[in-house]
């Protein structure tokens, strides 16, 4: 039987949520990327619906969710997700639920599982963000100039493109240029990941947490992507107790959408199976 998308709404203390569920059984909740909405989890849910209820909502401040005059944070995200499942808990028919994260919904998800441990039965985390690495703070300086840079500046750089290719450096300014434009589509992510007080960033930062974590924790990380999403997938095995990383080979970022498949797979493993310890490379 073929399953179809429902669209829905509710309202929390800080302003309206949407989500896209589909599927019966066991509930998994997705929670999407930093630069994206709920719909990067279409592809994914609908290979699991046949044996999974799925939930994926747009997160406080993204898509079709409302965009309050908040101040946001990483504990706001997951207050907002822990009044959703309240209002779901009668469609859930279940006290525990999977989290599925992808980069800042790694972050959220994990965040979860630390304060309300009692509602969730596994996690898979997808290049997760939320511990610091070496050059973190150098990182979000760069990502604050891009966002920060007039649209005047890269147009000004245009121009000189010319003396740009000689110097190296064309390629660097498009890419800046690319993500500065994504920036502007996604400034609760902007606030949330670079934009909020440096001390308070780091306040919600993991690295030290992860230890308390004990359900079993599966890690998708792309073989291809950047070293620091790299680092920060490593890192979250290295301290979680029953985390285990898989490396999917030959993949850059934005693994629910460039390798749907292989992802679904991997998820539905997960849930199914009782080992999840090891750590090994598909």
């Amino acid at each position: 039987m073929h399953s179809i998308f429902r669209n829905s709404r509710i309202k929390t203390s800080q302003g309206m949520l949407f989500w896209r569920e589909i599927g019966e059984g066991t509930p998994i909740i997705f929670l999407h990327g930093t630069w994206k909405d709920s719909s990067q989890w279409i592809s994914v849910m609908e290979m699991l619906a046949q044996d999974f209820h799925c939930f994926a909502p747009d997160l406080l401040g993204f898509g079709e969710s409302d965009f309050p005059n908040v101040h946001y944070s990483i504990d706001l995200q997951v207050e907002c997700l822990a009044q959703l499942l309240q209002a779901l808990k009668r469609a859930l028919k279940q006290e525990r639920v999977y989290l599925v994260g992808d980069s800042l919904g790694s972050w959220i998800a994990a965040s979860y599982a630390l304060k309300y441990p009692e509602q969730i039965n596994g996690l898979v985390l997808l290049a997760p963000e939320g511990v610091e690495i070496q050059g973190q703070k150098k990182r979000w300086e760069k990502m604050q100039r891009i966002a920060n840079r007039p649209p005047l500046v890269f147009q000004l750089l245009r121009l000189f493109r010319p003396l740009m290719k000689i110097f190296g450096l064309d390629q660097n300014i498009k890419q800046d240029w690319q993500f500065h434009q994504v920036m502007q589509q996604y400034p609760t992510a902007c606030e949330l990941i670079f934009q909020r007080q440096h001390l308070e960033i780091q306040a919600e930062l993991l690295h030290d947490e992860l230890s308390f974590i004990t359900v079993p924790v599966l890690i998708l990380q792309g073989e291809k992507d950047n070293q620091e999403a790299i680092a920060m997938s490593q890192l979250y095995a290295q301290y979680m107790p029953h985390a285990k990383l898989k490396i999917v080979a030959s993949t850059e970022e934005n693994l629910p959408e460039s390798c749907s498949s292989a992802v679904g797979g991997d998820i539905r493993n997960f849930i199914n199976s009782k080992n999840n310890a090891e750590i090994y490379y598909s």
